[in-house]
């Protein structure tokens, strides 16, 4: 594919979508650009604004916290994983409103306690932080959401 026909490809997908710049790689990557016309499309890309590591990060974080109810700690990882630099995953992540982020983990915690069956109230509790833990929520935050709720 030549560099034309792959910018216009992926400026196209980047148009109908946030794309941060390690998503566009890897589709560029798929469709075989070759690698010197990938750096072009990239660089080209970013200059005119298709790609922005920021604005995709700010969209991301605010999407899986506020519909995913993901944790921090997951939303972190997931961007890691798509080569975001941390300094603006920990802008995006300063965005959060706290009371909602702290109301979310709340009504995670509510809901999966009225699913649970157990009696023991040590497995319960053990189950409601290993399952707060794998949406990404911290240990500490868990252990003041698990107070409020009412398991001690």
């Amino acid at each position: 594919m030549d560099f034309q026909k792959a910018y216009d490809k992926a400026a196209a997908v980047c148009a109908r979508q946030e794309q941060c710049l390690s998503m566009v790689r890897n589709k560029l990557l798929k469709w075989e650009v070759e690698e010197a016309d990938i750096s072009k499309v990239l660089q080209r890309l970013l200059e005119e604004k298709f790609i922005d590591e920021h604005r995709y990060t700010g969209f991301y974080v605010r999407d899986k916290a506020r519909f995913n109810r993901w944790g921090k700690t997951k939303i972190v990882w997931q961007l890691r994983q798509k080569g975001i630099a941390s300094e603006v995953i920990q802008e995006a992540l300063d965005t959060i409103p706290v009371a909602e982020y702290q109301e979310n983990l709340l009504d995670l915690l509510r809901q999966k306690k009225r699913q649970l069956k157990m009696d023991d109230p040590y497995k319960r509790r053990a189950a409601l932080m290993r399952y707060a833990a794998s949406r990404g929520f911290g240990f500490d935050e868990i252990k003041h959401a698990l107070e409020a709720v009412g398991i001690d």
